[in-house]
């Protein structure tokens, strides 16, 4: 019948275009009314801030909410770029007339244009602005040795959503697709995922030039992806990519840099340990979606080692940011000895947590805690699983995965 009735089918067409455009429009309305947990008023007092994150992590949304009304410089928009550009003095000009103590300045994107950081630190020390300038990735900033305002700005960083932000988070979605805030709200945040990853190729690596080809750091990622939570062998990489082992390494430079990853490293809390610690750092990835998209894992099954490792990614990632949004200084190690005996994550002497996806432990399960605590004593020993209750053995605390989380953001551990 369509076929018969050709203006019928656009008519449908141009309905379901309307009905996504206004889905699409509602996602967003959502996330401007999700309460993020970063806080700058502190640094703000008397300094300006360096915000970093990674792509879509909402970090113009945020300042939006948070700063409204405040000066606004968008690098991204064609118009403000060209006009910033072609007149040297045109920020000091356009600011002349603002009041300083009426909030911060937002410039976002400032990587796009960073020799706009002369006039900012000119504008800091003449007329005692303060700034908030965003980017999703200072690699060009670094590297290119660019005044970062000698000791004038903090550097603070947005992550992606976790389960603390969001109403009714869902566990089994933050596994599978991540917290990217437009991927977690999204209708297809597989899509969402694919497109996400080849504008991080296409824009932060590609365009910016931080590799000689494409393909072989594409082949890279991949198998990075793949073996993600687990200790990097720099050599097995670079076999399975197909490229040296010199170049796997920066790589793996590259993708801190751009904020897509850590290199968590391993640590010995005992000063003489009973056990030889192994060497190597183990890999996460910012965002659980983003690596099981490059690794082309979908689904994985509860049993599965890849679910095993998702988990354990997650709960790195969530450790990870409520550190940083509490402005933790504390180091963040694991440990596993060369005989096998491991524990995930071990922040100082303070808490030690491993990560088993099972929903019943066995004795082994308790075997890398027991033997951290013959090194040295820990506050908290604590195994994160899928088991329904908590329970407690020999000084051992078990938490169910959410139970855990939401006492880590409700300050169960400090």
């Amino acid at each position: 019948m369509l076929v018969q009735y050709p203006h019928i089918k656009c008519e449908i067409l141009h309905v379901f275009r309307i009905a996504i455009a206004i889905y699409h429009q509602l996602c967003n309305i959502v996330f401007m009314h999700i309460p993020r947990l970063l806080d700058l008023s502190t640094e703000l007092e008397n300094r300006s801030v360096f915000l970093f994150g990674p792509r879509q992590t909402g970090k113009t949304t945020w300042t939006k909410n948070r700063f409204p009304g405040c000066a606004r410089y968008n690098l991204l928009q064609g118009d403000t770029f060209l006009r910033l550009t072609s007149n040297p003095g045109r920020l000091r000009q356009e600011l002349a007339s603002v009041n300083p103590s009426a909030g911060p300045v937002i410039i976002d994107e400032i990587q796009k244009l960073p020799g706009l950081l002369d006039d900012v630190h000119d504008l800091i020390e003449s007329r005692g602005f303060r700034f908030v300038l965003t980017g999703s990735s200072p690699i060009k900033l670094r590297r290119a040795g660019i005044n970062l305002l000698g000791g004038r700005a903090r550097t603070r960083y947005l992550y992606p959503f976790v389960s603390a932000e969001v109403p009714g988070w869902d566990l089994d979605r933050a596994i599978l697709y991540g917290g990217i805030p437009s991927v977690y709200l999204s209708d297809e945040p597989a899509e969402d995922l694919y497109a996400y990853c080849g504008d991080y190729l296409r824009q932060e690596i590609q365009a910016e030039g931080l590799v000689r080809g494409i393909e072989p750091f594409s082949r890279f990622l991949h198998v990075a992806a793949a073996s993600a939570a687990e200790q990097v062998v720099f050599e097995r990489i670079a076999n399975d990519a197909q490229v040296p082992a010199r170049t796997v390494r920066e790589f793996f430079f590259i993708l801190q840099d751009t904020l897509l990853g850590y290199m968590l490293e391993p640590i010995s809390p005992a000063k003489s340990p009973k056990r030889k610690s192994v060497s190597r750092g183990k890999f996460y990835f910012f965002d659980n979606g983003v690596s099981n998209t490059l690794a082309g894992v979908s689904a994985p099954a509860r049993q599965s080692t890849e679910y095993g490792k998702a988990l354990e990614q997650l709960v790195f990632l969530e450790l990870r940011a409520w550190m940083g949004y509490r402005r933790d200084h504390r180091e963040m190690g694991f440990w596993r000895t060369q005989d096998g005996a491991e524990v995930d994550f071990v922040i100082e002497t303070d808490l030690a947590v491993e990560v088993k996806s099972s929903g019943t432990l066995a004795p082994a399960d308790f075997k890398g805690l027991r033997y951290l605590s013959e090194e040295t004593p820990f506050r908290r020993r604590i195994i994160v699983c899928h088991e329904p209750l908590r329970r407690t053995v020999d000084g051992i605390e078990v938490w169910p995965v959410e139970e855990f989380l939401s006492g880590l953001w409700g300050g169960e551990f400090g």
